[in-house]
């Protein structure tokens, strides 16, 4: 077993494996990227896979506007307008879900960026590993999927607006804190995870900044798990544009996020005993070309889904000095030799349990995922990649922030500062009796900005500390 002391997870917005690292690995027979001949049709037209070469501010954006995330709309773009059958799905209704949905231009949804377009993710990819068999835990939202990598399930639930706060899943950080291992996570503005019932006597004391992470890193103390929040939000006063990578934000400001996670990383005292999982919640209506495969449903929670396949491919690049140059990461064959089982989110949960011993399965998905532990294959932690990356620095204009904060916001902006009106003023302390509620979401937010002010105040105040220390 390797000796990996700290896993940090760096989870990111609604991107697919083919519209980031399609081309990482061009003509590559052993890579499953794109080859340049995948399509979708709609109505008399025929739209490719394509590339804007450059990287003006409007490619950074593409696809502009928002796809569709909804569970209606990704049942739509794996299987075009006549829905979910028990057929494999034909990947063939990204295109006519995009033009009737978001009212955008057929090919925005078809558009993949080139590896010298996003570089950090790029060399990350090439200088340690990537997996291209790594799919969204289900064809979900976004809370959904970011449920299932903390507890392995959903509980049903397919899409943001419709989920119960606290979430009463028993999650990961409970069973970490259960093993006496540290964990923390470093957010930016109002952290998703924080909705997680069995987190809410814990948050005080496990929730920090990202410019905590920056510290830890610094002064070698990381715990043994560290999710990191992007920032969701525009933020006007602090100048600040959302790293989350969610259609059509900017994916020059996530890729800043990742170098600094990742310098962070490499230049701490902890680096000899780190693995870094960089990955994203779900394809976000982004076309890929790979069939999401069966999968094992998690428990007997189902509603409109059975839970039973899983969702679109998306990128996932693996770090540690443990990984060989160039790995490219697969699951291990099964040994009755049929097709294996796919990473998912729920391989998070598997490695961790692995990794530091924390007992048995959270959900039936969790324990029939594959575990990264077999990626760490080095004898010793000898691969030390690039000593730092420097990214492309862009100080959004004032005219760019404008537009990101006085634009309406969308369905995961929406969801979140909802779900922080929701919170109680302060968290609850050690003991203290949780009442669990089936809030319905009602408040409505004309702006980013005011949903952004809204969500911070309310985490902040659940928190117990101030903006400035936040």
């Amino acid at each position: 077993m390797p000796d990996i002391q700290h896993v940090v997870v760096l989870m990111l917005e609604n991107r697919s494996f083919d519209s980031m690292l399609g081309r990482l690995y061009p003509n590559d027979p052993d890579f499953r990227g794109l080859t340049l001949n995948e399509f979708n049709k709609y109505g008399n037209g025929q739209f490719g896979v394509w590339n804007d070469k450059g990287m003006t501010a409007a490619t950074a954006c593409i696809p502009d506007p928002d796809p569709g995330e909804a569970f209606i709309d990704m049942n739509f773009q794996l299987f075009g307008a006549a829905g979910r059958s028990d057929n494999p799905p034909t990947m063939c209704g990204f295109a006519e879900n995009y033009v009737t949905q978001a009212k955008g231009a057929a090919a925005a949804v078809m558009h993949y960026f080139s590896p010298e377009q996003v570089p950090v993710i790029s060399t990350l990819a090439k200088a340690f590993g990537v997996s291209d068999c790594w799919h969204a835990s289900a064809p979900c939202q976004t809370w959904p999927n970011r449920f299932f990598a903390h507890t392995g399930t959903s509980l049903g639930y397919v899409d943001n607006k419709a989920f119960p706060i606290p979430f009463r899943a028993p999650s990961i950080f409970s069973r970490l804190e259960e093993h006496d291992r540290t964990w923390r996570v470093y957010f930016h503005d109002m952290p998703q995870s924080m909705l997680l019932r069995d987190v809410w006597a814990l948050a005080i004391t496990h929730y920090r900044s990202f410019r905590q992470f920056l510290a830890d890193a610094d002064q070698g103390a990381l715990p043994n798990y560290s999710f990191i929040e992007p920032g969701y939000f525009a933020d006007l006063f602090d100048n600040f544009m959302p790293n989350d990578e969610h259609p059509p934000h900017n994916v020059v400001h996530g890729e800043k996020l990742i170098a600094d996670v990742y310098n962070a990383v490499r230049s701490s005292r902890c680096w000899k005993n780190t693995l870094l999982i960089i990955t994203y919640d779900e394809h976000g209506g982004c076309y890929d070309h790979v069939q999401p495969p069966r999968a094992v449903p998690p428990d007997s929670n189902v509603s409109a889904f059975k839970f039973n396949t899983y969702g679109v491919r998306v990128p996932a690049v693996l770090v540690s000095p443990y990984i060989p140059p160039g790995s490219k990461i697969r699951p291990p064959q099964n040994a009755d030799g049929s097709e294996p089982t796919p990473f998912d989110h729920t391989s998070i949960i598997k490695t961790l349990r692995e990794l530091f011993d924390l007992g048995g399965q959270l959900t039936a998905r969790d324990q029939a995922a594959p575990s990264l532990v077999g990626a760490l294959s080095l004898a010793a932690p000898n691969n030390d990649g690039p000593a730092s990356i420097v990214p492309t620095l862009v100080t959004p204009s004032p005219d760019a922030l404008s537009t990101r904060a006085t634009a309406a916001p969308n369905g995961m902006q929406d969801s979140l500062a909802n779900a922080a009106a929701n919170l109680p003023v302060s968290a609850p302390l050690p003991g203290d009796e949780i009442q669990d509620a089936n809030t319905p979401v009602s408040a409505r937010y004309p702006t980013v900005a005011l949903a952004a002010a809204s969500a911070t105040v309310r985490t902040n105040l659940f928190l117990g500390v101030s903006p400035q220390t936040s």
